[in-house]
């Protein structure tokens, strides 16, 4: 499928990959349902109809490559140009998105199918992030809840959550800076992580609410209720 996204512009690589063991079900979570339609098809659509997105990647649970690419047509994401299987690993299946990305690409965006309501405006806050310098740029909010370190059942010790941030997806990088960082090997919890080990700068953007992950069936059932309330 193609419809002639630019090679020198903004790359999505959409990561669907996981099997979500702590969801369950009979299905992999990018295919669990989200009111009538699988999970997968909420940020896949608005990212499909963002301005600043010129042509995605989606990274699928293997043997689930051709549903995926169904799907993208049914919905009409036109701007999906392949479907390529998920590794073991998060790293691993960015990579195997990133392999799909033309060399000549700018920048490439990388977010979690886990993560449906993608408000534009946090797309928009990644891009022009990547100005001044910088070689990454992740949305995220400052910790509201007190942090405690744990030993087992026993608190260990209460940390201070001063400059704690938790961050979100979806994250823009410069495509040759996400190239080399992953070229080194390794995992980290996202691709940030890598950027930095690699000596990138990432710069903190302001993140949304909305942009909740979905690990569990009960989070998918919060998410149906906010998109409803959303339109």
């Amino acid at each position: 499928m193609s419809s002639g996204g630019g090679s020198d512009g903004i790359w999505a690589v959409l990561v669907a990959a996981g099997r979500g063991e702590r969801f369950g079900g009979d299905r992999p979570k990018a295919f669990a349902n989200l009111g009538d339609r699988p999970l997968l098809a909420e940020s896949l659509e608005r990212l499909d109809a963002s301005e600043w997105v010129e042509a995605i990647v989606v990274v699928a649970p293997e043997e689930w490559e051709e549903p995926c690419i169904l799907l993208a047509e049914e919905i009409g994401a036109g701007k999906v140009q392949a479907a390529v299987a998920g590794a073991a690993t998060r790293a691993d299946s960015v990579r195997a998105g990133l392999a799909e990305v033309p060399g000549e690409a700018a920048v490439v965006l990388v977010h979690d199918a886990a993560r449906p309501l993608l408000p534009d405006e946090v797309v928009e806050r990644v891009v022009t992030g990547l100005s001044d310098g910088w070689e990454g740029a992740v949305p995220a909010l400052p910790l509201a809840d007190t942090v405690k370190r744990a030993e087992g059942e026993a608190v260990a010790e209460t940390v201070d959550r001063t400059g704690l941030y938790a961050v979100q997806t979806p994250q823009a990088f410069l495509a040759d800076a996400l190239r080399c960082a992953l070229a080194g090997g390794g995992d980290a919890t996202d691709c940030a992580g890598l950027v930095e080990a690699a000596g990138g700068r990432v710069r903190l953007v302001e993140g949304d609410r909305r942009l909740l992950k979905v690990t569990t069936p009960a989070d998918l059932l919060f998410v149906e209720t906010l998109l409803r309330a959303e339109r």
